[in-house]
């Protein structure tokens, strides 16, 4: 009965892996649509949500059937429970690959990227493809050291998401009304995407450690820990 248990455990870690892959793919179509004004594969990225949508559900209700059925404690208990959380968070990345790639459609055949932040664009759509493939193989390894990678790099998208909004209110801005608004909603879209990942990584060092408030050095301990199990 316990093999049951663990098993149904790991499959729960197995579909967090796999929303995670599909939504790097989302992203990535995403980014390249809104860059490119491709609209077939605009079109492929809000069609796709579904499936994250239908597999995020999907895996809420097995998590919580195996809290009615097998009332599970201690770290069978925060599994269960972080499953729960980080597939709302990925689910909720999915839909900011969706808007991006929605923005991307509503201005075709025009590109959605507005004059002036090509370069900016193109390197946050760089980072939240490198930010959802790390977040994909920490949920996979469990290796909290992507966790502090995850951090680093959404620190990087906050930036390029502060640079828009300057440019945007800056005396030097001639873009248009329309221009303005896709401007700041791609922006925000983008860094709201990296947002999610950085809640998914604590809440997989809250799986490791069992603390929510976690400060940075025991972030550092836990780490230094998973290494000496590593090769003890």
């Amino acid at each position: 009965m316990r093999e049951v248990f663990h098993q149904s455990l790991e499959d729960l870690q197995s579909q967090l892996v796999e929303i995670a892959d599909l939504v790097t793919v989302s992203i990535d179509k995403a980014t390249r649509a809104f860059a490119t004004s491709d609209v077939e594969l605009a079109e492929e990225v809000i069609a796709d949500d579904a499936k994250i949508d239908e597999l995020a559900v999907k895996l809420d209700e097995q998590a919580i059937e195996i809290l009615a059925r097998q009332q599970p404690v201690a770290r069978d208990l925060r599994v269960v429970v972080t499953a729960l959380r980080v597939s709302a968070s990925l689910e909720r990345m999915g839909d900011m690959s969706e808007h991006i790639a929605q923005l991307a459609r509503l201005r075709f055949p025009e590109r959605a990227i507005p004059k002036g932040l090509k370069g900016t664009f193109t390197k946050m759509g760089e980072l939240d493809v490198e930010i959802s493939r790390t977040l994909a193989e920490l949920l996979r390894t469990q290796d909290l050291r992507l966790a502090d990678t995850i951090r680093n790099t959404d620190d990087d998208i906050d930036e390029l998401h502060a640079s828009v909004f300057e440019k945007v209110l800056s005396d030097n801005w001639k873009g248009e009304a329309v221009a303005t608004v896709d401007a700041t909603l791609a922006s925000r879209y983008h860094e709201r995407f990296a947002d999610h990942a950085v809640a998914v990584a604590k809440k997989v060092i809250y799986l490791a450690t069992g603390d929510w408030r976690i400060e940075e050095e025991d972030i550092a301990h836990a780490i230094e820990q998973q290494q000496e199990l590593g090769h003890a």
